[in-house]
């Protein structure tokens, strides 16, 4: 489990115009579109530089020290990130002003460790119910990740938010019976029927003796002229 032991520092400049043609024209310059708020202050429209952000992102990192160009330096919580229409880009961060003693809530990415015995059985399927947790901690205390090692299941079937090993001081938002990884197994039923395709398949069945075949349909009729005589 990862702590965030030094806050990274990134460069923001103030955005004069607001509005979805302009924040098109940073995003094509490679800066995106972000707004500070918070602590009873003004907020700024502010743009940071887009594949800084993106991979402070990606190394899950929560807090910052920006410094706004022509203004302070101060310390912001990555609190919504916005995405465009395919879900995929990030198109708009909000920050908000933070102190590192403040506690907060925020969500922490899961990163799952180890295999549960359950999931070595036949026809076992490992789901995975959640792949971030909400937590409530200081600033200062934001892990990184939260590892949730699967071989905690032992005989059982399910691991929970209870049975995570948080770090000291950070806490889950959620129950602690809520979900985080569970086991599932092929049913029965659904083999059977696995097995009766493959008899039809082989087309070993009972003749129908009541199904007419080749000719039958002559001797029918002859026989009822027969009878007509």
């Amino acid at each position: 489990m990862t702590h965030q032991t030094e806050t990274p520092r990134i460069e923001a400049e103030r955005r004069e115009k607001v509005g979805t043609t302009y924040s098109r024209r940073l995003r094509k310059a490679g800066r995106l579109p972000a707004i500070i708020y918070g602590h009873k202050k003004t907020p700024v429209a502010v743009s940071v530089d887009e594949k800084q952000m993106l991979i402070l992102l990606h190394q899950g990192t929560h807090v910052l020290e920006m410094n706004v160009k022509g203004g302070p330096t101060e310390t912001v919580l990555v609190k919504d990130l916005q995405f465009g229409f395919l879900g995929d880009d990030v198109v708009h961060i909000d920050f908000a002003r933070v102190d590192l003693e403040e506690e907060v809530t925020v969500q922490v990415n899961i990163v799952f460790v180890g295999q549960p015995h359950a999931a070595t059985q036949a026809g076992a399927i490992l789901n995975h119910d959640r792949t971030s947790l909400e937590v409530i901690c200081r600033v200062n205390a934001i892990p990184g990740e939260i590892r949730a090692d699967l071989t905690l299941m032992g005989e059982g079937t399910i691991l929970t938010v209870g049975d995570l090993a948080l770090p000291p001081g950070v806490r889950a938002a959620a129950d602690p019976g809520t979900p985080v990884s569970h086991i599932t197994f092929v049913k029965k039923e659904e083999e059977a029927v696995g097995e009766e395709v493959e008899v039809a398949a082989t087309g070993d069945e009972p003749e129908v003796i009541t199904e007419a075949k080749p000719g039958d349909e002559k001797d029918t009729k002859a026989k009822g002229s027969e009878g007509s005589g």
